[in-house]
């Protein structure tokens, strides 16, 4: 049985003011299982679903970027196999008066569900609580898993932004300025401070016409390989069954740009398109290139030779476009944004529980890379043996088979049950159990990423530094 949870008497009452006067129904439901509906006292909503044969678990699923609508799974098919496991599943919406990027109140409304659903669903306390996270999700549940002892046993991070949202602003803004300063010389191109998402995909488009354009020469190829390195591109086309080879610099810069620029929305148009919601988020933009030396910036890419290769091959200098980068880098960041998108969505690397983070290893939202950068993080602070990453060869972000994201559950729960990882979180065994479930692929492989390019530490010094 789980220890008594340590809650404040303040979270006590608030719960008990929104939920008296339905917990004697939904109790006397959930004897039955059933879905459940509820509101917090800020205005989120949540939802859970009870199977009649409940094992004992709550998963406490985190959903992700977008519009913030309740959700305790991933996917139906997902849904459907925890519940047949007997697993119960419960979610929040994250306060929706505020941004999309809700990491202001998203970790308190997860907790503020846990409490609800267990005070007034449950036909009894949960044996484990596991955290359950899907890309914004995947962060929301590494602060969970850190600051969540005595509420939730474990965390499972799928597709996670786990490096933290500094770390996801500053190697996108690298990658857009390059392409701005590069391909674009002269030309004010505006990358930061967007009022709306209408203005950000003006922005993109601008970028993806210099893309395109660039993508027809060999100097322009090279130019952008080097800010595809910045940008953490995997080198995989979408309609290849495995990425680019290493030992082929051509193929892997194609790659990345059908990766980047292709599609009727690209995954530039996405990144550009979120970043109005971070800002309103923060209240200002948490965005800077001053004081960033982008020759240092590539020196810890796992993708610098190839962009060495490509310029050698259009008889470029690569070290004068460096040069010119670090020289022009003026974008100063707000402060107080600054503060805030650290204090609400940047993991310190602590966890009070164990960890278990899934990834493709081709995505190409949230970069695989940032398990390198957490998992240094976790290290550092002298948690390791509680993380363990475990990686999917395919490509695209989340892209995940139900049967693979169950066989994380069920090894999550393995070590939560027994104070141990063992073989669980291995490839190998990953893989079986998956293949048992007959939902879907099982592709887990033997892989760990290069460093996250553009990560803080890494060649680039924070606002007050310079």
């Amino acid at each position: 049985m789980r220890s008594l949870r340590a809650r404040t008497s303040a979270c006590l009452l608030a719960a008990a003011l929104a939920f008296t006067a339905a917990a004697p129904a939904a109790s006397a439901a959930a004897a039955g299982g059933g879905h459940f509906t509820g509101t917090l006292p800020d205005g989120s909503t949540w939802i859970a679903d009870v199977p009649a044969n409940w094992n004992g678990t709550l998963l406490l699923y985190s959903h992700g970027f977008g519009p913030l609508v309740a959700a305790d799974a991933p996917d139906p098919t997902t849904q459907a196999a925890l519940l047949a496991r007997g697993y119960a599943l419960a979610g929040s919406s994250y306060d929706p008066s505020g941004s999309e990027w809700a990491l202001d109140t998203a970790v308190s409304d997860q907790f503020g569900t846990l409490q609800a659903v267990e005070s007034g669903v449950l036909p009894g306390r949960p044996h484990e609580v596991l955290a359950f996270g899907t890309s914004m999700g995947g962060l929301i549940s590494s602060l969970e898993a850190q600051d969540g002892a005595g509420r939730i046993d474990g965390a499972l991070t799928t597709c996670g932004i786990v490096a933290g949202g500094i770390n996801l602003n500053e190697y996108q803004l690298d990658g857009e300025y390059a392409l701005a300063q590069l391909l674009l010389p002269g030309q004010q191109v505006q990358l930061v401070g967007f009022a709306n998402a209408s203005d950000a995909l003006a922005t993109a488009a601008t970028l993806q016409a210099a893309a395109a354009h660039a993508q027809l020469t060999a100097a322009g190829r090279a130019r952008l390989a080097l800010a595809l390195a910045f940008l953490n591109v995997p080198p995989w086309d979408p309609s290849q069954a495995a990425p680019a080879p290493a030992s082929d610099p051509a193929a892997q810069e194609a790659a990345q740009y059908e990766v980047e620029f292709t599609g009727s929305f690209s995954t530039l148009d996405f990144v550009e398109a979120a970043r109005p919601s971070i800002d309103q988020a923060d209240g200002g933009s948490a965005n800077w290139t001053a004081g960033t030396n982008f020759a240092a910036v590539l020196a810890w890419s796992p993708y610098a030779p190839e962009v060495a290769a490509l310029y050698r091959a259009a008889r470029l200098s690569l070290r004068a476009d460096l040069t010119d980068l670090t020289q022009n880098a003026d974008i100063t960041a707000d402060p107080a944004a600054v503060r805030s998108l650290a204090q609400t969505s940047v993991p310190t690397g602590h966890l009070a529980v164990p960890e278990l983070d899934l990834h493709t290893i081709g995505d190409q939202l949230v970069a695989v890379q940032q398990e390198n950068f957490y998992a240094r993080q976790v290290w550092a602070a002298g948690d390791g043996d509680l993380l363990r990453q475990a990686f999917v060869a395919s490509y695209g972000h989340c892209n995940f088979s139900p049967a693979e994201l169950v066989a994380g559950v069920l090894a999550l729960g393995h070590r939560v049950t027994t104070g141990q990882w063992g073989q669980e979180a291995m490839p190998s065994s990953l893989n079986q159990v998956a293949s048992s479930l007959k939902l879907g692929a099982a592709q887990f492989t033997n892989f760990y990423p290069g460093p996250l390019t553009g990560a803080t530490g890494f060649g680039r010094r924070w606002p007050d530094q310079h």
